[in-house]
């Protein structure tokens, strides 16, 4: 059974080039527009893993993944930041809230479908 992954990015462009990479790779893709859509999102459908940007409206990027830390069914989920941002303060905020990991833009979609597979077991 495939995994299912939701994914988190304002931009539209960014969120169609992640679930056409995601899903040729042979994964389900959740798509949200912001961390209060992805909030709404996860509840129904519980994701396998999340890959979310850093800087939206709403409710970026860090606070979705405290969001989502605080639920027990997402206290253990690889949750990705997939960000522009790459500063050492940023990451260290991200791993903080509770970011198993950092992709930073621009990315191969080798280099996206090779991390995701590192967290799916």
């Amino acid at each position: 059974m495939p995994a299912n992954i939701l994914i988190v990015d304002d931009s539209a462009s960014m969120r169609q080039l992640v679930a056409f990479t995601l899903q040729d790779a042979g994964f389900n893709v959740t798509q949200a527009v912001d961390g209060v859509d992805a909030l709404t999102k996860s509840a129904p459908n519980k994701a396998d893993i999340v890959i979310t940007d850093l800087n939206m409206p709403n409710m970026d990027g860090i606070e979705l993944i405290r969001q989502l830390r605080a639920k027990s069914e997402y206290k253990f989920t690889p949750i990705i930041m997939l960000t522009t941002e790459s500063q050492d303060a940023k990451k260290q905020e991200g791993r903080q809230a509770g970011a198993s990991g950092w992709i930073v833009k621009p990315f191969t979609p080798d280099q996206l479908v090779g991390v995701v597979k590192k967290f799916i077991r």
